[in-house]
């Protein structure tokens, strides 16, 4: 069991199996450290990936789990640069000081967004009449045109349905001629115009203008409604749409205004700013082992190789 736990820590961290398990206890016992290290950040970080996809990109599970999966794999990468590095890097000790405090910060915005989510959600609630009164008056007002125009409409519709309606009334038949034409025993054309009452033509425009007139009430009647539920469906809206700017906008205004936020905030950064310096702590306190030396036969013994090969040449 503790060989396969080995050679899972030399596959994180990079180093060679076959060069560990030839070399001492003290080799082995950094190797185990190393891979606790890495495993606590990767699993503090996998953690991180899945809430942030899962609360903000709105993703199914199994895309929650890739996005995992990726942060594990650059939190990897990331710290064996620090672990196969030589102790007299300090230009990459330096760079990697600086995306510790990066990574510390967006990890303490993440989870304190995550684990606030309650407090987030009743200061939203008390900024959300702000934000809705700004919205109302524009969209409201918007609405209100757009009922005016309809009523407009329909006033002139209901005008001209009278209109129709009194000239029907006045007269229901109208004259109308028609002209018949035939010819007579001579071939001469003779030409008849016949007068006879006919129902009041006006009468078929009434049917397509009351249709018209009972769909512009009826859109009247859902503008109405939309009116009346402007204000909810705004609040709704702003409920549904909170983005993560957002959320870390409140999250400001609950660190300004608290001193017990603050100091939670400031706990996470200095407990992830630890954990992301851990393993950069370590490297700069170790001690050259039999493992590092081998390396190093390993290097001299290659130059040597080269340089015989270079002189037979």
């Amino acid at each position: 069991m503790r060989n396969r736990w080995i050679r899972f820590g030399c596959f994180l961290t990079g180093f060679n199996y076959g060069v560990i398990s030839a070399c001492s206890e003290l080799s082995t016992k950094r190797v185990i450290k190393y891979t606790s290290a890495l495993l606590i950040v990767c699993l503090l970080w996998s953690f991180i990936g899945f809430g942030f996809t899962n609360r903000y990109l709105k993703g199914e599970w199994y895309t929650n789990v890739t996005a995992s999966l990726i942060m594990v794999f650059l939190v990897i990468q990331i710290e064996r640069q620090i672990i196969l590095s030589s102790k007299d890097n300090r230009l990459l000790h330096l760079s990697r000081l600086v995306i510790a405090l990066a990574m510390a910060l967006i990890g303490t915005v993440i989870i304190d967004q995550i684990l606030f989510k309650d407090d987030i959600a009743k200061k939203q609630l008390m900024t959300m009449d702000i934000e809705v009164n700004n919205i109302l008056p524009g969209r409201a007002s918007e609405l209100r045109k757009q009922i005016e125009d309809i009523n407009k409409t329909i006033g002139e519709k209901e005008n001209e349905k009278k209109m129709i309606n009194d000239d029907v009334a006045k007269h229901p038949f109208v004259t109308a001629y028609e002209s018949q034409t035939q010819k007579d025993t001579s071939k001469n054309v003779i030409t008849t115009i016949i007068r006879k009452q006919v129902l009041n033509p006006k009468v078929n425009q009434l049917e397509p203008l009351e249709r018209s007139i009972i769909a512009m009430r009826k859109d009247k009647m859902k503008k109405d409604s939309l009116l009346l539920g402007l204000r909810p469906a705004i609040e709704s809206d702003l409920k549904q749409n909170v983005g993560f700017l957002n959320e870390l906008h409140i999250m400001y205004s609950l660190l300004s205004e608290s001193g017990v936020s603050l100091a939670a905030w400031l706990i996470w950064f200095v407990f992830l700013l630890g954990l992301e310096l851990f393993i950069l702590v370590s490297k700069a306190g170790e001690t050259e082992t039999d493992y590092d030396r081998r390396m190093k036969q390993q290097m001299e013994l290659h130059f040597k190789r080269i340089e015989l090969l270079n002189k037979q040449a």
